[in-house]
């Protein structure tokens, strides 16, 4: 990559990862923090306060993407953050429930992710996006194990409202990030000449979509349970849980990077994104039968993160080359819409599992739901790489 595109990779994962720490750096705390708030006795409203933030994002993502087309990337992220720092704001004055909940509103309307993706897509030459989608995507993978280790430590120094004011002052910091170490970004070059019904029933998309959807509903259900099986099988304490995700995490990133070079370098996006989806599966299934000790779990989590990490990573590249140009900015905001959808839908399902059938029942149920995905994989078309594919024509 150039030195411009690295830049863009690693400024652009910042801001990404921050839009993702609002809904992760709450999650092992709220419900305790809950519990000492007028209303948050009510366990629907605190549900509702969790998912909120997800179902907004789902409802925004495709018209801050269409935005972006017709206006500009720059302009829909900056009003994006803004709103996202608003809500922020909001939450950590929050005196009841219900005021969290509005919070966690505004927090999801500043549904940022499309056009954040297609700006990485506009900077980048087609033959190195997908290392800058593995930056943005790695990027994912870090935050959500840097909140599991992290939130107990910042919640016991600064308090729930000091949480959220933090992710509120780090919105407007990454506003000067993106206008200023981001490179200019390309003239918007509108988004009226395509159907959106084309963006939504394109097979490829469709398929791409089907996948960011089921990778978020299968991470969110095994983080219902992972948790409690760490203290309940392991005996491992909630303070030293720390032990476990961030070694997991970062042995997944010395397997991840080499797959993603191998993808780009070799041509071989086809076998390694088949691979992650197999392996994806293959975690629930081993989950599910042997995950009863401490080093069996270590395991399943390290190879979770590769398969996560991989796909995370090469998922929206894919969604950049499929789409059509004068409606990237849709097709990402479809894109981001159906992992929003996945984010709210798999805290919701694995909890319910978990209350009425059991751990067991969270990994059959994602095994299930990741081998769907894998036989939708077999009839996926992969885009070659420009380059390759003007190879190809001189032939």
């Amino acid at each position: 990559m150039s030195p411009e595109e690295r830049r863009v990779g690693a400024s652009l994962a910042s801001i990404f990862a921050l839009r993702m720490l609002g809904l992760f750096l709450i999650l092992p705390v709220f419900a305790l923090f809950a519990r000492d708030l007028p209303g948050g006795d009510n366990r629907a409203l605190v549900g509702f306060a969790l998912g909120a933030y997800g179902l907004t994002q789902a409802l925004f993502q495709i018209p801050y993407g269409i935005a972006s087309d017709l206006w500009g990337r720059k302009p829909a992220i900056v009003t994006g953050l803004l709103i996202f720092a608003l809500g922020s704001f909001v939450a950590a004055w929050a005196p009841n429930i219900e005021w969290i909940i509005v919070g966690r509103v505004l927090q999801g309307a500043g549904a940022i992710s499309a056009a954040v993706t297609a700006l990485a897509a506009d900077l980048t030459r087609e033959e190195h996006r997908t290392k800058v989608m593995a930056m943005i995507g790695s990027s994912i993978g870090l935050v959500f194990a840097l909140s599991l280790v992290g939130s107990p430590l910042l919640y016991g120094w600064i308090g729930m409202g000091g949480l959220f004011s933090l992710t509120g002052v780090l919105a407007l910091a990454a506003i000067v990030l993106l206008l200023k170490v981001v490179p200019a970004a390309p003239v918007p070059k509108g988004h009226i000449k395509l159907p959106m019904r084309r963006v939504l029933t394109d097979p490829d998309l469709l398929r791409l979509n089907f996948g960011i959807f089921v990778l978020h509903v299968v991470q969110m259900a095994m983080f219902v349970v992972l948790p409690h099986a760490l203290v309940d099988h392991a005996g491992l304490a909630v303070a030293a849980h720390w032990q476990v995700y961030l070694p997991a995490v970062l042995l997944s990133f010395a397997v991840m990077v080499p797959a993603i070079i191998a993808a780009e370098r070799k041509d071989k996006m086809r076998p390694i994104f088949r691979a992650a989806v197999a392996l994806l599966v293959i975690v629930q299934l081993g989950l599910w039968f042997t995950g009863q000790s401490l080093w069996s779990l270590a395991l399943w989590l390290m190879l979770f993160f590769v398969a996560f990490n991989v796909l995370e990573a090469t998922l929206p590249s894919l969604v950049s080359r499929t789409a059509p140009p004068e409606a990237k900015g849709a097709a990402l905001g479809v894109y981001n819409t159906t992992q929003a959808i996945g984010l709210f839908l798999g805290g919701a399902l694995g909890g319910y599992l978990a209350q009425n059938f059991g751990d067991n029942a969270v990994f059959s149920a994602c095994a299930g739901l990741a081998f769907v995905w894998l036989v939708v994989v077999g009839k996926m078309n992969f885009p070659l790489r420009r380059t390759a594919t003007a190879a190809a024509q001189t032939v």
